[in-house]
């Protein structure tokens, strides 16, 4: 397909709905067709804005973080940047015509922060990017596909980085809530899916633990940057987007859900995990190794406190959330949205030997690998920790089921 040859960034991804039961379809020799679905099953694309836009600073955009970290020399492979990307700017419309002719009924996308808001809460909202995602919205609605929002999907304006540090900052909490407002008030009228951050523990993994995605945050053993530290930004970093994102949902649910009739969740990044060995200890690195990765942002959210395995390991290193904080969060979620992209094993790392980083309790004391005794866990793809493992996507949901007391929730984003 013309768009899929073209977005090499999209994820195309099924959002089905598994609140009361888990419908698992397992691949069979014979062809599937839409048929072999329940009625109202959702078949979306998804896109994030900085992967696919491009426009760099047209019609009154901002810089973003990743403008500015991807024109960085030697932060990108090839120095390659997203100033044109997919040119979704100014080809959503034929974009969205070969959606509609794939036969997709939602369509997940995000909002680039600098192109609403060019400096965040310090300048004025720019009228041409509500235009230009009221368009998509519209002509979506046109052909029949529903949008489904992601309010921050990596990307803001480069300003408040520059300011206060981004997310490392509880600054961060009023401008994410600011820009949230002008999501609902400009587009919730027609929007009933919205998502508030994608990915919160993949962001601190990479962005603030191996310095892979803007700021470039790290330090020794998980990578060598001017600043930084491993151990200890990360917690404060995903504790300031889940106070955002619980700031923004109540205000969602105050002033625009009743009218709207919408929900409102956030996306975990998900890995399932598998013991390396046939050991007791192994079988406790996975599920510390599930904690840190998937219930580390979704916990606070449900239960109102970081999990059990987590505590366990960091005690009085993970930030506290105040009686009013716990308040806000617990219940802050109308569903969760998972990521998934493959399986792992899981070795524990408190009693055995550990390469350098799967030693420290960021790491929850576990180390990961797709291999086992030279084997892969499944077959390779393109990228060196993905293997596809079709049995992970069932027990992830199964695992999220459980733990959530079967919440409502979506496959956002899905692929081995």
């Amino acid at each position: 397909m013309k768009m899929l040859q073209r977005q090499l960034s999209v994820v195309m991804t099924l959002l089905c709905c598994v609140h009361f039961h888990v419908q698992c379809c397992h691949q069979a020799e014979d062809e599937i067709s839409r048929s072999h679905f329940p009625q109202g099953f959702l078949f979306g694309a998804g896109t994030s804005s900085y992967q696919i836009e491009g426009a760099l600073l047209e019609d009154g955009k901002g810089l973003s973080n990743w403008d500015v970290f991807s024109h960085t020399p030697g932060k990108i492979n090839n120095d390659e940047n997203g100033d044109i990307a997919d040119d979704h700017y100014h080809r959503y419309l034929e974009d969205i015509e070969l959606m509609s002719s794939l036969g997709v009924n939602v369509y997940r996308f995000s909002i680039s922060w600098a192109r609403v808001l060019p400096r965040g809460i310090y300048g004025d909202v720019n009228p041409s990017g509500i235009k230009f995602y009221n368009k998509i919205i519209d002509n979506l609605l046109l052909r029949g596909i529903e949008p489904f929002i992601t309010i921050h999907h990596h990307d803001f304006p480069r300003e408040l980085e520059e300011r206060y540090g981004g997310w490392i900052s509880p600054l961060m909490q009023r401008d994410f809530l600011h820009l949230a407002e002008i999501c609902f008030k400009s587009f919730g009228d027609r929007v009933k899916y919205w998502i508030t951050i994608n990915e919160p523990s993949q962001v601190v993994d990479l962005a603030y633990m191996s310095g892979q995605f803007p700021p470039g945050h790290c330090s020794p053993p998980f990578g060598k940057c001017s600043t930084g530290n491993s151990d200890v930004e990360p917690l404060i970093v995903l504790h300031n987007m889940l106070l955002a994102h619980a700031k923004a949902v109540e205000l969602y649910r105050k002033n625009f859900q009743a009218k709207h009739g919408g929900t409102i969740g956030i996306i975990a990044n998900a890995f399932m995990y598998e013991p390396l060995r046939d050991e007791e200890c192994d079988r406790q690195a996975v599920s510390r190794a599930l904690a840190f990765v998937v219930a580390w942002p979704i916990d606070p959210l449900v239960f109102g406190e970081y999990p059990a395995e987590m505590r366990c390991v960091l005690g009085n290193q993970l930030p506290v959330f105040s009686p009013k904080e716990k308040s806000l969060i617990k219940g802050s979620i109308d569903f969760i949205g998972l990521n998934h992209y493959g399986t792992l094993y899981a070795k524990d790392c408190s009693l055995s030997a550990c390469s350098l980083g799967a030693d420290h309790p960021i790491k929850g004391f576990v180390e990961t690998t797709g291999t086992r005794d030279g084997i892969p866990i499944g077959n390779p793809t393109g990228m060196r920790r993905f293997f596809v493992v079709p049995r992970g996507m069932e027990k992830i949901v199964d695992y999220m089921k459980i733990r959530y007391h079967n919440i409502p929730m979506y496959i956002t984003e899905n692929g081995e």
